[in-house]
């Protein structure tokens, strides 16, 4: 098996995207009698590695029975409609209010061309094709599917997003959690585990994040399989880390609101603000835990950093439009 491609657990693979750089972002095959599911998609770029791995399990595009986005931010469902496109049977399964998008993802494409610009758009993203709205099933809150012999569970999850489910897997009681249960990368479990929330725009939401934390933990799943990235164990101990970034975020989130209520600062002064001190933050509790080299992981953790500080941004305007 190449160095990209890990299984799990029994039947499920997680594929590293290379996205940005290695172990940063995964998809997951999961199997169950001779037919595979695609959870996360990443983008169209990591296609032809998704289809890679698939091969390497013995399987063709033709066993594929389901493509599972999270939600619909780029790193998780760019990818949908090329891989769509070369899976004839799949059926790509939505959140209700992510279905449009993969169906017709010209906001998406626009929103987040403004934000990258087309050169840097292209080399993170490539092309995003439309999904087929025939083959785009919705699911809804705790609506149940039986694929094979696994039987899953969509959970509706806000906090990270209002578009967003995680899905429970019984067979392996574990949960395919996407965004709404942090973000722990390999390389920076040393001593003890290091994991942190992610309020990257448009819909953070701490209060919604914490009741999804709770929710979560509450299903009794012995396990979650992150997007960013692989599996991670011990679920309420973990949670209680998640909680406490939460708080932290949820508290600069509060000062944000002050500032812009007092017009005190603008937007790009406020964002450089908050990625320094969420930056600031993670590196503290790295070195805490041996970790010292505050260059290097500076620069590994920046971009997460800049995202959380434009969410953090983006939610204080959100809340000071007149409804």
């Amino acid at each position: 098996m190449p160095h990209w491609m890990q299984e799990v657990e029994s039947g499920i693979f997680c594929i590293d995207c290379d996205y940005v750089q290695p172990r940063l972002a995964c998809a997951y095959i999961v199997l169950s009698q001779g037919r595979a599911a695609f959870v996360e998609t990443n983008t169209s770029l990591a296609v032809p590695r998704l289809r890679e791995g698939l091969s390497l399990l013995g399987l063709k595009e033709e066993d594929v029975e389901y493509i599972i986005p999270t939600h619909v931010h780029l790193d998780h469902a760019g990818g949908a409609g090329a891989l769509l496109q070369a899976c004839p049977e799949a059926t790509v399964l939505a959140h209700p209010k992510a279905a449009r998008h993969l169906i017709n993802p010209a906001r998406l494409i626009q929103s987040s061309r403004q934000v990258y610009g087309e050169e840097l758009f292209a080399k993170l993203y490539g092309e995003i094709l439309p999904c087929e709205e025939n083959r785009v099933r919705i699911m809804d809150d705790e609506e149940s599917l039986d694929f094979g012999d696994r039987h899953f569970r969509f959970l509706h999850t806000r906090g990270h997003a209002n578009h967003h489910f995680c899905i429970y897997d019984e067979s392996s009681n574990g949960i395919f959690s996407g965004d709404s249960f942090g973000i722990a990368y390999p390389d920076l479990q040393e001593n003890r585990r290091f994991i942190f929330a992610s309020s990257t725009p448009t819909d953070f939401d701490p209060e919604a994040a914490h009741d999804t934390l709770d929710r979560l933990v509450n299903t009794g799943a012995g396990k979650i399989y992150l997007t960013h990235f692989g599996r991670l164990d011990s679920l309420p101990e973990a949670a209680k880390d998640l909680h406490h970034s939460l708080q932290f975020l949820g508290g600069l989130l509060e000062e944000t609101l002050e500032k812009s209520r007092q017009g005190q600062s603008d937007s790009q002064t406020l964002e450089d603000d908050l990625q320094r001190r969420i930056l600031e933050s993670w590196l503290d509790e790295l070195e805490e835990q041996g970790q010292t080299d505050r260059n290097r992981l500076a620069e590994r953790l920046k971009m997460d950093a800049s995202l959380n500080a434009s969410g953090l941004v983006v939610a204080a305007h959100r809340a000071l439009k007149p409804r």
